[in-house]
């Protein structure tokens, strides 16, 4: 990884290639990890530009459990700062990025939600 570049782990419509196309200008190429202590939860998304990316309303938000057992797959990507920024643009108000430690040992950014009470 060259200065400059970050991990971002994406469980969600980060995946998506007209996300991807439409956010960082370009296609990603990701590796599978896992979130540990985490589940997904739907997420009724209210912005129409984010709905018109992505083709969906409903999207899912990982809230932490703490629980060793629950785990989330998805893709780690190495972008830019730059694209970083692009996405903090892209995730809606309902989400806080984050610097995890995924399953693999890998450090990434991550888009999250409030923790489960």
């Amino acid at each position: 990884m060259s200065t400059g570049e970050v991990r971002l782990f994406s469980y969600g419509t980060l995946q998506l290639r007209e996300v991807q196309q439409a956010t960082f200008g370009r296609l990603l190429e990701g590796a599978p990890d896992t979130l540990t202590g985490h589940v997904l939860a739907p997420l009724t998304i209210t912005d129409p530009d984010v709905v018109a990316t992505s083709g969906l309303a409903v999207h899912t938000i990982a809230r932490w459990t703490a629980a060793k057992e629950d785990r989330i797959p998805g893709l780690v990507f190495t972008i830019t700062a730059a694209e970083l920024e692009a996405a903090d643009l892209y995730e809606t108000d309902a989400y806080a990025r984050t610097e995890v430690t995924l399953g693999s040992g890998t450090r990434a950014f991550v888009y999250v939600g409030p923790p489960v009470e």
